[in-house]
């Protein structure tokens, strides 16, 4: 097994426009795998643009069901569908909390025939939101925990062989995170508004350094940006609390590990 992943940042910001940012996304590849985490708008231009078409995606994971997250979910498969030639061939897996079957089945009710992909081309997949969960996809193994969200909110660490990489999702501060994310490579975290605008569901530059701290990760990807976070110097908020390697996100930026 080829054990490098490239993580590409496809959206850094939130459910607020912007032509700087799109809503937060990400794709991690690994081996055969092309893993989308979250899909908010504006997603499958980004991917466009990092050069992967929605075909070639093998999983997509929702960290929880804001439409920032997951509002391009119905577009996605309503192209995996009608596109001419058919394009998908191979199936796609899609995976989240619970509650993920009845999110799906009221997308259903709305879009009917025109979300259900031909020939078994869907597969679910639904974590438990009251523990650690695993998953094996056979080129990488997924551990969810439930964060400070929503009822549905899991945070993801990727595995490959001895690489791991964690996205919070959206969360408050989460001993779970701290625990996901114990001595991963990179922490992709949620990081939403400066420190002085702290508000509840989400954490600041300061609360994402300690928890990548308290962790011991080796480098820290805040993400997640509402536009006062272009105001202030969050990477020096960050750095009061976190003694190793800070990167900002932004759209189309490529990690390898």
């Amino acid at each position: 097994m080829n054990h490098r992943l490239t993580i590409t940042i496809l959206g850094s910001g939130t459910c607020v426009p912007s032509l700087k940012r799109s809503a937060c996304s990400l794709l991690l590849e690994a081996g055969g795998a092309k893993a989308v985490f979250d899909c908010g708008p504006g997603t499958m231009r980004r991917m466009l643009e990092a050069g992967v078409t929605i075909f070639e995606m093998t999983h997509l994971f929702l960290s929880h069901f804001h439409l920032d997250h997951s509002g391009e979910l119905a577009s996605l498969l309503f192209a995996n569908k009608y596109s001419f030639p058919p394009q998908r061939t191979t199936p796609l897996t899609l995976a989240g909390g619970k509650g993920l079957l009845d999110f799906f089945n009221g997308l259903r009710v709305v879009y009917g025939e025109w979300i259900d992909l031909d020939n078994d081309l869907l597969v679910l997949k639904e974590f438990d939101t009251d523990k650690a969960d695993n998953y094996y996809t056979g080129d990488f193994s997924v551990t969810t925990r439930p964060v400070a969200h929503r009822p549905e909110s899991v945070a993801f660490r990727v595995t490959v062989g001895n690489t791991s990489v964690v996205y919070s999702g959206d969360t408050d501060v989460s001993e779970n995170l701290i625990r996901l994310s114990h001595r991963a490579d990179v922490l992709i975290c949620e990081s939403a508004l400066p420190d002085d605008l702290k508000t509840e569901g989400h954490l600041t530059p300061s609360l994402a350094g300690e928890i990548a701290q308290q962790a011991e990760v080796k480098r820290l990807v805040l993400t997640h940006f509402y536009p006062e976070c272009d105001k202030v110097d969050i990477r020096q908020q960050c750095a009061g609390t976190y003694s190793g390697e800070i990167i900002l996100a932004e759209d189309l930026l490529r990690i390898e590990i």
